[in-house]
């Protein structure tokens, strides 16, 4: 292949990124592939001769693009995935034409991961001592980084040394969640042979909130029982609807107790640049770590987490393992990444983060995440006014929880008296089908979850393009699969 062959490649490459990107508005926000379409792509035969660049780009725009997963549409609601940032977009194939392993070294993607690093944890205002965190595949490694140092600590304080002598032994080690924490505080836990019978979940609040007397029992009765409480998970932003914790009373309660308080900030934590809810994370500075993910609200392109931690050394407690061939004497003081997390080989994640950042700037970024809690809001205000639907919890970031609650879902003009289980029975019913009907139907994509005993519809809002038109539309295709289910 010579330079003149890769330089027009790359130039189809850009047209079709760019003419996928400006596309995606007009057309549906997802639809199911047929199956002509899928089968072309899972029974590819591997090729025994190679193919020219100009016919696997007419393939990646036959075959590939058409069928997105919809979240670059301003109509998707669904999970938290974002758009991605352009800025970003174009800074992912520089990376990948350097192709480094950024676990350390003398070279600009690790120097631009530090000064990255240091840019995220200014942006949400978490302290940042050289050395204090790495960027990760996303918070579910991020986490994983996280309570390794937590677990390394607290077995340290109990006299063992876990990554000689394992668990095996120790009184176990217990952490304390909430029904609302995310799955992958789970995963860590069971993973760092901690077992999941070993997180405590402990009541929230009516607002969603982690409660702290609540909390304090729990870890009295753990104690009580010899057991070795550790951890508390704290949320700035959960899955289902945004919640965010009251962080100062936690870390009170944790500094008091010799606790790891622990915040996932995966989804929600970026919301602390929106001047209307900064006020809900007060306290956030006072975790011992937080794990986050630029590649949601900031929308880096996947795949981007970050791990911060207060303490460097406790990171480095935990992962750092340096054999004689990966020796380097000028690593400094620091010494390399790899010596931070599980990862060696690490892809060049920072240059897409720092394209993505220095883009739009903070006030581009703040600008951009305040317009998504505003609409989030108007879209609980349009919610509470529509007689067939009901708001289920305050709108306290981008996340709205909301169901499909027909005024008069037999055609009565009888007054109806207070839902019977039977009701609720089919409302949930209704509610845990709507999200894969809305999807079908290709004008909007929202999810579903539980929450409370109930199922939900939730709308994630995380792109500045989306309109109020586009919440309009959202809610009357809710209502048309909601038509149409019940006949």
């Amino acid at each position: 292949m010579t330079s003149d062959d890769f330089r027009a490649a790359a130039h189809t490459a850009a047209d079709l990124a760019a003419d996928h990107l400006t596309g995606l508005a007009a057309g549906p926000v997802w639809q199911p592939m047929d199956d002509a379409a899928r089968r072309t792509l899972l029974d590819a035969p591997l090729p025994a001769a190679g193919r020219p660049l100009d016919e696997l780009l007419a393939s990646v725009g036959r075959d590939v693009l058409p069928y997105p997963m919809g979240n670059g549409h301003p109509r998707f609601f669904g999970w938290v995935n974002s758009a991605p940032a352009p800025a970003g977009v174009l800074a992912t194939l520089a990376a990948a034409a350097m192709n480094p392993s950024s676990a350390g070294g003398d070279h600009a993607d690790v120097h631009l991961e530090r000064a990255v690093v240091r840019w995220i944890a200014e942006l949400v205002g978490f302290p940042h001592p050289p050395g204090g965190g790495l960027l990760t595949s996303g918070t579910s490694m991020a986490t994983i980084v996280c309570l390794a140092a937590a677990r390394n600590r607290a077995a340290r304080d109990a006299g063992w040394d876990v990554r000689e002598d394992g668990l095996a032994g120790m009184p176990p080690l217990v952490g304390y969640v909430t029904g609302e924490t995310h799955s992958c505080v789970r995963k860590a836990a069971e993973l760092l042979g901690l077992g999941s019978k070993h997180l405590r979940v402990v009541a929230t609040g009516p607002d969603g909130r982690l409660d702290p007397a609540e909390l304090r029992a729990a870890i009295a009765r753990d104690r009580a029982a010899g057991l070795l409480p550790f951890l508390v998970v704290a949320s700035a932003g959960t899955v289902g609807t945004g919640a965010v914790d009251a962080f100062d009373p936690l870390a009170d309660l944790c500094a008091e107790e010799r606790l790891w308080l622990h915040v996932d900030g995966a989804y929600g934590a970026f919301g602390v640049l929106d001047p209307e809810i900064a006020h809900r994370y007060a306290g956030l500075a006072r975790a011992d770590s937080l794990a986050l993910d630029p590649h949601k609200w900031l929308g880096v392109p996947v795949d981007c987490g970050c791990a911060l931690v207060r303490d460097p050394a406790e990171l480095r407690a935990a992962f750092s393992l340096v054999p004689s061939y990966l020796r380097d004497e000028a690593a400094g003081e620091l010494g390399w990444f790899s010596e931070y997390g599980t990862e060696q080989t690490r892809p060049f994640r920072a240059l897409k983060v720092w394209a993505t950042i220095a883009h739009r700037g903070r006030d581009g970024l703040a600008a951009d995440i305040a317009r998504t809690t505003a609409l989030a809001r108007r879209l609980g205000e349009l919610v509470t006014a529509d007689p067939d639907l009901e708001l289920l919890a305050e709108v306290q970031t981008s996340i709205v929880a909301f169901r499909l609650r027909p005024a008069d879902p037999t055609g009565s003009t009888e007054p109806t008296g207070p839902a019977d289980e039977a009701d609720e029975a089919a409302l949930d019913a209704l509610n845990r089908e709507l999200p894969a009907a809305v999807q079908r139907r290709g004008r909007a994509f929202l999810t579903g979850a539980r929450l409370d005993g109930r199922e939900i519809l939730r709308a994630c809002l995380l792109n500045p393009a989306t309109t109020e038109e586009d919440l309009a539309v959202l809610l009357a295709e809710v209502k048309a699969a909601g038509r149409e289910h019940t006949g």
